[in-house]
């Protein structure tokens, strides 16, 4: 830690530079797994940094699943490629007498779903009539998935989000990480935007495709197009609902976007991310169906609206890169299993997926309006929910005096994990609650326990 030197002519703000060599130290394991960080106080005197200051990077750090804040013990780095809290390993000094892992009583950090809204039932029969069948399935099947399934994609896309495709440019895969670091290779560049803060497995999937990433911006209408850099090829972004965030990306900056990417041949890579749960208004089509499909690649999963442990996910490439793609991966074995591929086909052509998806955004509608209805019996004022009306995440601003590392570490003191937002801004603390893992009998316990912790 010996070594960070700033520069006051670069024009980043010392929390972003402060971030950046952080990073860096960590990336290169200065900082190892499992190492302890200074504290805040300890090096804002070292380096002659306002407390704020330290504070905004290591609160970056944690949203970026970098850095772990450890109850009453510091900051401790991450594994590698994990975010969230993961507890560090314990030095032979703290074995003994250190704090234990902390157990969460409740989780809002989690990002998981409710398993029990699984349409169980349906997916059994289906499967089995499948199975039945399905002799000649446990052959190889198309390198791109089963030309049924992607015909049911292409055609629930174009109905519910308005996007232009022909089967012929669907590419089923095991997960949206699979899939993006797919389309890494096909862009014409090595330089890609990302949303900052945002997903921190998207911009380790593109390091480990080889590319340069490039945090961005996000206000409250999403990545700032005025902040990409120009040699750039290409932008990811979530503009149905970004993380952590929640904003959605209204229309005018989706046209910027798009302008942005025509005007350098650029590629929009679009994670419709939580599309389908739009609690209130009318959806924005995807930004593929606005572009009519040349300069976007688009992404979409099946983890949040079925389940994770079902690892399909679906990617739209251009018509232009649909050769470059088969170039590269066409004698590539698909990644999804033909059996589930060919289950989850009717699930959607014979109306199942769709009612599933109506019944589980009434759902999570209702548990939406009880956690904002918690928060201000638990909390009043003092919480402040942000961007409630669509996703399974919702950001609250606090306005209790306490840093977003207080109101983490004061929560899990309490038994309950909660993100910090991250979003550069110790002016505005905020934490990320998770919702869609919690069951709704536990929303009012967990926001009392919330109350306790925040009392300040």
């Amino acid at each position: 830690m010996q070594n960070l030197t700033f520069s006051p002519q670069s024009g980043a703000p010392l929390y972003r530079q402060l971030y950046e060599m952080l990073l860096g130290e960590i990336r290169c394991a200065g900082l190892a797994p499992g190492e302890r960080l200074p504290s805040r106080r300890a090096l804002a005197a070292h380096l002659g940094l306002s407390l704020n200051t330290v504070d905004s990077a290591y609160q970056m750090l944690v949203a970026e699943g970098y850095v772990q804040a450890a109850p009453k013990s510091g900051y401790y780095v991450c594994p590698q490629g994990i975010e969230g809290l993961v507890p560090p390993p314990e030095s032979p000094a703290r074995a003994e007498d250190g704090p234990p892992r902390p157990r969460w009583q409740y989780d809002f950090a989690g990002g998981g779903i409710d398993a029990s809204l699984f349409p169980l039932r349906t997916w059994e029969r289906i499967s089995r009539d499948v199975m039945r069948g399905g002799e000649a399935l446990l052959n190889p099947g198309e390198t791109q998935g089963e030309p049924c399934l992607r015909r049911a994609v292409a055609r629930y896309l174009h109905e519910y989000r308005g996007v232009r495709a022909r089967p012929s440019q669907v590419v089923i895969g095991a997960g949206s990480e699979t899939l993006l670091g797919m389309a890494a290779r096909l862009l014409d560049g090595r330089k890609v935007a990302v949303e900052s803060p945002g997903y921190a497995r998207t911009a380790a999937v593109l390091r480990n495709a080889g590319l340069q990433v490039c945090p961005t911006g996000v206000d409250q209408h999403g990545m700032r197009v005025s902040g990409l850099e120009p040699d750039c090829c290409a932008a990811c972004v979530t503009p149905s609902h970004q993380f952590p965030t929640g904003v959605t990306m209204p229309a005018p900056r989706r046209a910027e976007l798009l302008q942005w990417a025509r005007a350098g041949a650029r590629t929009v890579i679009e994670d419709d991310y939580d599309s389908e749960f739009r609690f209130d208004g009318r959806p924005i089509p995807a930004l593929q169906g606005l572009d009519g499909g040349d300069r976007v690649i688009y992404l979409g999963t099946f983890s949040r609206s079925l389940a994770p442990a079902i690892r399909a996910a679906y990617m739209v490439l251009p018509e232009r890169l649909i050769t470059r793609w088969q170039t590269l991966y066409g004698d590539y074995a698909s990644t999804v299993s033909r059996f589930e591929q060919h289950t989850l086909s009717r699930l959607m052509e014979e109306g199942h997926f769709a009612r599933h998806i109506n019944r589980i955004r009434s759902v999570y509608r209702g548990r939406r309006d009880a956690l904002v209805r918690a928060l201000e019996q638990a909390l009043g004022g003092r919480a402040q929910p942000l961007c409630t009306h669509t996703g399974l995440h919702m950001p609250v601003r606090m306005s209790n005096g306490m840093s977003e590392a207080e109101l983490v570490e004061a929560a899990a003191a309490q038994g309950v994990r909660v993100r910090a937002l991250g979003a550069g801004r110790p002016d505005q603390p905020a934490v990320v609650l998770s919702y869609g893992g919690l069951a709704a009998d536990d929303i009012e316990p967990a926001c009392a326990l919330l109350a306790r912790a925040w009392k300040k």
